[in-house]
């Protein structure tokens, strides 16, 4: 957020066009909203009974000694504190559950829309930022329900209603009562403006703590591998003191705002005291009057103490609201204006004088142009940044072309219908991601349409069942967070299986057969015949042994293809592909 959005965020306890988009997820519940505004506002007018009657039980019934009135008026306040206690229950529970509910319609609505971002947009944006719009800015966001707009209406409807029963009941005293509120007012703004401030800082630092933790829990490993515990621990010290200062500051202000408050409500109530008691002995003022006054300030005062909190809870939920609208309204989306259904194609692949850059005119990949017959294997050769990932990025419509056409079978990528282009084309990354599930759940991905025996067929195809079968619960074992129980050649006949039970018309290897042992290179070398058998292939490897039998293979380097052929055809070239083979081979005497 830029300087000058942080100083409008920070301005505006409540930004009505923010308001309006939040409100719109109210509608489904207006019944709910109706009834929590209802017993709000019949709250505000029923709080100044309980002094009214206790005055007139006073003045009638204690002053002048009747004592069966006066049991009967201790029974009608009786009931009345339960009715009101009652009521306060409901008003309490329905704006709750109204902000649940709605906080819950527009998590969900914010998962579904990132789940649909373009891989752009999480190069540029930290997974832990994501997390605490996700998480905490949408909790923040069920304050301005439960302890924001509809409690601020009713905290000043129901001042009003007590100043206007003061003045009718003794204005000289309302007067006196109402003496100390500039003061007050004057307090209650400045603690406003501090607190403001310290809650936008305290957001700021919850979004770097997540930022900071997330990433560093993930990468521990290397963490650890090179003794940088000591360094990441003294950066992690240094953004927790950032986000404890923050809280602090907050603190100091609700430190020095309560007490000031107590002090002018004692002030106050001094007053009425001494006026009022003054007025008993004049016989201008009652003792019921006195008594009702004395309750009166003190429900007076406690919803302008709250009010001041209760308007930063609410401008913060603006600021929540304000970042998690930010994320829906980011179009960094691929478009599906595709209609055709690709569940029936053969596996043609053509890439025609394909241009594409992450940013700007940086290209990537120059004028890329190949053809992968049905059936066929092509692999990718090349030095690290020569643009082979993102030639399988574009295939899957993960990142737009700028310029070009790639082809399935005769029609443009763009032309079929996302879902059904990504369903029919199966990708192995060399950093297999396992989610903290059974082994079966992590192979179908909670697909129903993948049954348990299909799951089992395809792991003994792969070779993987036997050392499935050998784990504690076999199918049904927990891997753990990123598949950490599992070897990395196991996780990545985990991934090989995956592909086969959803069976791909085009298949995409990227560095599957890097990072592993021998041993286990011999079985993904065996997982990948059987995958790529009969199927269209584009394999990406380090390895050229893993790649000799390929139908064509396409040397790479700087975004540019620089030779092409099969492995025959490319050694006798005498080129790039000769050079990297003989680099690799050479001291295993296999050149």
């Amino acid at each position: 957020m830029s300087v000058e959005k942080k100083k409008t965020a920070i301005g505006k306890a409540v930004d009505f066009a923010i308001l309006k988009r939040i409100f719109v997820y109210v509608k489904p519940y207006k019944r709910n909203f109706i009834l929590a505004v209802c017993t709000t506002i019949f709250l505000a007018f029923l709080s100044p009974v309980r002094p009214i009657l206790i005055q007139y039980t006073f003045d009638h019934f204690v002053f002048v000694p009747n004592a069966s009135m006066l049991l009967i008026m201790t029974f009608v306040l009786v009931g009345l504190l339960i009715s009101e206690a009652l009521f306060q229950f409901v008003d309490s529970y329905l704006t709750n559950s109204l902000g649940q509910k709605v906080i819950k319609d527009i998590r969900v609505q914010l998962y579904q829309h990132i789940l649909n971002l373009r891989l752009k947009y999480y190069d540029n944006n930290p997974i832990g930022m994501m997390v605490t719009r996700a998480v905490s800015d949408i909790e923040v966001i069920a304050d301005v329900f439960s302890n924001g707009l509809i409690v601020i209406i009713g905290d000043i409807l129901k001042i009003i209603v007590i100043v206007v029963v003061m003045f009718f009941i003794n204005y000289k005293l309302t007067l006196i009562a109402l003496t100390t509120i500039p003061l007050l007012l004057i307090a209650t703004y400045v603690f406003k403006k501090s607190v403001q401030k310290s809650f936008q800082d305290v957001r700021t630092q919850v979004a770097r703590l997540n930022s900071f933790v997330q990433e560093h829990i993930t990468g521990m490993n290397i963490i650890q591998i090179f003794n940088r515990e000591n360094a990441e621990y003294k950066k992690f010290d240094a953004i927790n003191e950032k986000h404890r200062n923050a809280n602090v500051d907050s603190i100091m202000a609700y430190s020095i705002f309560f007490p000031i408050v107590e002090i002018l409500s004692s002030l106050a109530l001094a007053l009425i005291v001494w006026w009022g008691g003054k007025g008993v002995l004049e016989g201008e003022t009652t003792i019921g009057q006195l008594m009702s006054f004395i309750m009166f300030l003190n429900m007076m005062f406690r919803p302008i103490r709250q009010l001041a909190d209760r308007f930063n809870t609410l401008q913060m939920g603006m600021v929540s609201s304000e970042r998690v609208l930010k994320v829906l309204d980011t179009v960094e989306i691929i478009e599906n204006s595709g209609t055709k259904e690709a569940n029936a194609i053969e596996g043609k692949v053509d890439f025609k004088d394909v241009w594409f850059a992450y940013n700007d005119e940086d290209w990537i990949i120059k004028n890329i142009s190949f053809s992968v017959n049905k059936g066929e294997t092509v692999a990718l050769v090349g030095a690290t940044g020569a643009g082979k990932s993102s030639i399988i990025n574009l295939l899957n419509r993960f990142y737009e072309y700028n310029k070009g056409a790639i082809v399935i079978d005769g029609t443009d990528v763009r032309d079929y219908e996302l879902t059904s282009l990504r369903k029919n084309i199966g990708v192995v990354l060399q950093d297999v991601f396992l989610f903290s599930d059974t082994i079966a759940n992590n192979i179908s991905l909670n697909n129903p349409e993948i049954s348990r025996e299909k799951i089992i067929e395809a792991a003994k195809m792969v070779g993987a069942h036997e050392f499935i079968s050998n784990l504690p619960g076999t199918y049904d074992y927990n891997v753990m967070e990123r598949g950490g129980m599992l070897s990395v050649g196991q996780r990545q006949l985990i991934s090989f299986i995956r592909a086969y039970v959803y069976n791909p018309k085009i298949l995409v290897l990227d560095e599957a057969t890097s990072s592993i042992d021998t041993e286990s290179e011999k079985l993904i070398q065996n997982a990948i015949d059987i995958l790529t058998k009969g199927r269209t292939s584009i394999v990406i490897a380090h390895r050229l042994a893993t790649i000799q039998k390929a139908d064509k293979i396409i040397v790479m380097d700087k975004g540019e293809i620089i030779e092409m052929g099969n492995h025959q055809e490319l050694l006798k070239k005498n080129g790039q592909y000769k050079r990297l083979f003989e680099l690799q081979f050479k001291e295993d005497g296999v050149v």
